[in-house]
């Protein structure tokens, strides 16, 4: 099968030097295309700016904002078995990002932000059938509940959902949500594992 998997962060930028982003390290991502390649399905990797050295894959795509990941994912979308969205894309932008370098002021700094296209939204509207689509989700509390809403509202047919203790940490609990209402529960699994477990519960989607 051919994976499409998205990793890291993005960076927004407020001006050349400042922007926002997020804790992603692209662990989890860069563990589900190792794992994919391993079992011998072609990989294409959109990863977001990481410290760690990339995996080996088919396709390595850098990207550094929401915009460029948008573009990266949906211009190889259709070409894809598996969409695979770990990476932890930034929900807002500056409206107006400064060409300079913003000086500190004697006052507070107003930012207006607007909303990032939202990709899986987007890919899951232009779908195929057959293409299995897997998002993740990291909420602080309610966690069951709002990954089986986002499941529902972005028409996906897998979320994997877990707490922001999971970021940068070697184990972590994690959730396997299912469009059939199933879910599964996981206890201090590495990475690696969690991939293993996530790959066959797409293994069987598509089949």
């Amino acid at each position: 099968m051919r994976f499409l998997i998205t990793a890291g962060p993005t960076r927004e930028y407020l001006d050349p030097v400042r922007y926002l982003s997020n804790a992603s390290t692209g662990r989890m991502g860069a563990a589900l295309a190792e794992a994919a390649a391993r079992a011998g399905h072609r990989v294409t990797l959109v990863l977001g700016p990481v410290e760690m050295p990339p995996p080996a894959v088919d396709d390595l795509v850098r990207v550094t904002s929401a915009r460029e990941m948008f573009d990266a994912v949906a211009d190889r979308f259709e070409a894809c078995d598996v969409l695979l969205a770990a990476a932890a894309v930034a929900d807002y932008r500056p409206a107006a990002p400064s060409v300079e370098k913003i000086k500190k002021g004697d006052g507070p700094l107003a930012l207006e932000l607007e909303p990032t296209p939202d990709i899986l939204a987007e890919m899951a509207r232009r779908r195929r059938p057959g293409q299995v689509l897997v998002g993740f989700c990291l909420e602080s509390e309610d966690l069951e509940a709002r990954a089986g809403a986002k499941l529902q509202a972005k028409n996906l047919d897998l979320v994997v959902a877990n707490p922001p203790a999971a970021i940068g940490a070697d184990r972590q609990d994690a959730l396997l949500l299912r469009r059939d209402g199933s879910c599964e529960r996981l206890v201090q699994v590495t990475k690696a594992d969690l991939a293993g477990r996530i790959l066959a519960a797409v293994a069987s989607l598509a089949g």
